[in-house]
C-alpha cells in the first residue's frame, strides 16, 4: 500500500504536467517554439501540440492583417510649405520566426519606419502634386517600407495618407485660385457661346437671304408668339425692305417734282 500512493501520485503528477502542456492555437496564430533557448526549425500552430516547460518556452504571433496609424507628422514640402500629414498602414506577419526573433517588437519597428518614410517621401515633392497625386505617393512609400521591413518577416500591404492638414494662409490662398480658375471657364464659355451664337446668326441670315418670303414668314410666326403672351401692346415689325422701297420712291420722286414744276414755271414765264 504504501508504495502504491506514491506511484498514484507519480501518475497524478505526469498526468497534470502532459495536461499542462497542451497548447491549442487558432487559425490565425502560429507559435514559435525556443527550447533550451533555441528557436525551432518551424513554427507551431494552428491546433493541438505540446509544449515541455520548462524545457520550452512558447511566444503567439498572430499572422492577420494589422491597421497601425501614423501619428501627425509635421511635413515641408518642396515648395516651403508646412503641414501636417498622418497616415495608415495595413501590415501582417509573413515569418513568425523572424518577427520574433530578429526585432524586439515589430509593430513599434514598423511604425518608426513609416514616420520617417513619410517625412522623407512626402518632403521631396511639392504640395500641389501631394494632394493631386496621393496614390502614387502611397504606392511610393509602401515598396520603401516594404523593403525595409522584409528582413524581419513583415509585409507592408499598404500605405494610405489619411489626411493632411494645410495653414490657414494656404487654404485662402488655394480658395481664390479655385475661385479666379472657375471664373475663366465661365468667361470661356461664355466666349465659345457668343461665338457659335454668330456663327449660327450668319448661317442663318445667308439662309433667309435665298428666299425673301421666308422673312415675311418668320415676321408673321414673331406676331404669333407675342399674341400668345396676351400683351396689351403688340409690336408691329416693319421689313426693311418697305423702308428701302419708301425711301427709294422719296428720293426718286421729291426730285422730279420739284424738276417738272421748276420747268413748267420757267416755260410760263416767257408767257
Amino acid at each position: 500500500m504504501t508504495t502504491g500512493i506514491p506511484m498514484l501520485v507519480v501518475v497524478v503528477l505526469v498526468a497534470l504536467y502532459l495536461f499542462n502542456s497542451i497548447k491549442i492555437l487558432r487559425e490565425y496564430e502560429r507559435a514559435v517554439i525556443f527550447r533550451l533557448g533555441r528557436a525551432l526549425g518551424e513554427p507551431k500552430g494552428p491546433g493541438i501540440f505540446l509544449v515541455f516547460r520548462p524545457l520550452d518556452q512558447m511566444v503567439r504571433v498572430t499572422m492577420r492583417q494589422e491597421v497601425m496609424e501614423v501619428p501627425p507628422q509635421d511635413v515641408i514640402t518642396r515648395d516651403n510649405v508646412t503641414i501636417k500629414v498622418n497616415a495608415v498602414v495595413t501590415l501582417r506577419v509573413i515569418e513568425p520566426i523572424g518577427a520574433v526573433v530578429k526585432v524586439a517588437n515589430y509593430a513599434y519597428q514598423t511604425s518608426q519606419f513609416a514616420q520617417t518614410t513619410l517625412r522623407s517621401v512626402l518632403g521631396e515633392v511639392e504640395l500641389d502634386e501631394l494632394l493631386s497625386h496621393r496614390d502614387k505617393l502611397n504606392l511610393r512609400i509602401q515598396e520603401i517600407m516594404d523593403r525595409r521591413t522584409e528582413p524581419f518577416g513583415v509585409k507592408v500591404q499598404s500605405v494610405e495618407v489619411k489626411q493632411v492638414d494645410l495653414p490657414e494662409q494656404m487654404l485662402r490662398a488655394m480658395a481664390r485660385q479655385a475661385e479666379a480658375e472657375r471664373e475663366k471657364r465661365s468667361k470661356i464659355i461664355h466666349a465659345e457661346g457668343e461665338f457659335v451664337a454668330a456663327q449660327k446668326l450668319v448661317e442663318a441670315a445667308h439662309l433667309l437671304a435665298t428666299e425673301p418670303l421666308t422673312m415675311q414668314l418668320r415676321y408673321l410666326q414673331t406676331l404669333a408668339e407675342i399674341g400668345v403672351e396676351k400683351n396689351t401692346t403688340i409690336v408691329f415689325p416693319l421689313p426693311m425692305d418697305v423702308l428701302s422701297m419708301l425711301r427709294d420712291v422719296v428720293t426718286k420722286g421729291t426730285p422730279q417734282g420739284m424738276v417738272s414744276g421748276g420747268a413748267s414755271a420757267v416755260e410760263g414765264n416767257p408767257s
